[in-house]
């Protein structure tokens, strides 16, 4: 808050000479005039006041003091009228103190603080004597009051340093009495101690004696229940293996047939069928060969082996692949994805395998044969909902399994001697699927053969 200070004003001394102070207010002063100020402020009416004050007019006085201490300090400094109104309101009431005050006698017992606002306000002649003594009497005062606060905070910092030692003392001797009784406890929980590992190691040794004899009793029991065991595992290994000889036994009965049987029955399907058919398609007669007719020979009018072998018909001639699945009990095997990238690659998965199917299935119309695709299940994000066309076996490898071997098993589950082509640019696919007897053909062949569906 702004400090008024005493500016150049004429007093109303009747010797006219300007009072004015040469130091700020003091505090204490300072505070008690705008306590009057605000007071005496109610019972002016709001021409009265200067423009700058009246929008405090309707304030309590402590909301006054609050927000227009600075504003009244201001203006109690810079307009005389004003001045001279609120002398009037303090003399009007507080004569005993106005009074006194203007005859140059302030009152011996009143407050010097109150003496000194009261004549800043009123400036009766000598006024600025007043507030400075007033001044030095509020700091001889504060002064005082700071040693007489300072002395008794001193005094009780001592009595409590007094009873914090006093404390100490005698929480000292508390501890070095329990440390005393701890230490003892310790000594006979240490005796207690010493007794009870003696005990434990006699308990050991005689435990250990006992495991081992207890040792010695299981591992002759063990050696026993091991023979047994195994005396029993032999036994019931030759009964497993005589009732699965009796289970095979009437299985073989019940059924009269098994996965060898039907190898060779589909086997020896193929060559009926392949004599059927090439009796029929050269309309052959009763067989008249004679041992003779074996031996080698060109005959007049015949083509010779170099004109026979010009005739063949390249890999890449789609009409190898009608030879082929013309052969009685042919399985075609094709290696889906191999195929489909080879022939569409920028298509989906999914419109890949519909359109390799959809060519298969009337593939399989047109040539009877017996058809299996297989796919990666590796690339399958989750199960394919399918419905395979028909004549069209369509298979997924498993998990941990690859399309490449899948297909190898299926040449491998077939018997030797009848016709099994299979579909791949892979070489390690047709190498291993030749191995089993199979026929490998180029993925492309099978795209031109499609091509014509």
């Amino acid at each position: 808050m702004e400090q008024p200070t005493g500016g150049a004003e004429p007093a109303d001394a009747a010797d006219g000479v300007v009072e004015s102070l040469d130091r700020p207010l003091p505090e204490g002063v300072r505070r008690r005039v705008v306590a009057l100020v605000s007071e005496a402020f109610g019972g002016l009416t709001i021409a009265e006041l200067p423009p700058q004050l009246r929008q405090y007019a309707r304030f309590t006085p402590s909301r006054r003091v609050k927000f227009a201490g600075n504003a009244m300090a201001a203006a109690l400094e810079s307009d005389p009228v004003f001045r001279r109104r609120i002398g009037e309101r303090i003399g009007r009431s507080q004569p005993e103190l106005a009074g006194p005050l203007e005859t140059g006698a302030p009152p011996a017992a009143a407050d010097p603080v109150d003496v000194a606002a009261a004549a800043y306000v009123l400036r009766p002649p000598g006024w600025v004597k007043l507030v400075t003594a007033a001044g030095e009497e509020a700091q001889r005062a504060d002064a005082e009051r700071v040693d007489e606060e300072t002395r008794r905070e001193l005094e009780r910092l001592r009595e409590e340093l007094d009873r914090a030692r006093a404390q100490t003392r005698s929480e000292t001797e508390r501890l070095r009495a329990e440390l005393d009784a701890s230490r003892k406890e310790a000594e006979s929980l240490q005796r207690k101690l010493r007794s009870a590992l003696s005990e434990v190691k006699r308990g050991e040794a005689a435990l250990r004696k006992g495991a081992a004899e207890a040792d010695a009793v299981r591992a002759e029991a063990a050696a026993q229940v091991s023979a047994a065991e195994s005396e029993s595992r032999r036994l019931k290994a030759r009964l497993a293996e005589a009732e699965a000889s009796v289970e095979a036994s009437r299985r073989a009965a019940r059924e009269g047939r098994s996965v060898e049987d039907m190898r060779l029955r589909l086997l020896l399907d193929t060559v009926l069928d392949a004599a059927q058919g090439l009796r029929r398609e050269l309309a052959l007669p009763p067989s008249s060969i004679r041992p003779a007719d074996g031996v080698e020979a060109v005959e007049p009018g015949r083509m010779s082996p170099k004109d026979i072998a010009a005739r063949a018909l390249s890999e890449t001639d789609p009409a190898l692949l009608d030879q082929l699945l013309a052969l009685p009990q042919a399985h075609l095997i094709v290696d889906g994805y191999n195929v489909t990238k080879t022939g569409y690659p920028q298509m989906p998965l999914e419109k890949q395998r519909l359109r390799l199917l959809g060519g298969l299935s009337v593939l399989a119309a047109q040539t009877g044969a017996e058809m299996t695709c297989v796919f990666d299940g590796a690339e399958l994000a989750a199960p394919v909902l399918l419905a395979p066309p028909r004549g069209v076996r369509v298979l997924f490898s498993k998990a941990g399994v690859t399309a490449d071997e899948l297909i190898r098993q299926l040449a491998r589950a077939e018997p030797v001697g009848r016709p099994v082509v299979v579909v791949s640019t892979d070489r390690e696919v047709a190498d291993g699927v030749a191995k089993a007897g199979a026929r490998p053909v180029a993925s492309a062949l099978l795209l031109k053969r499609l091509s014509r569906v």
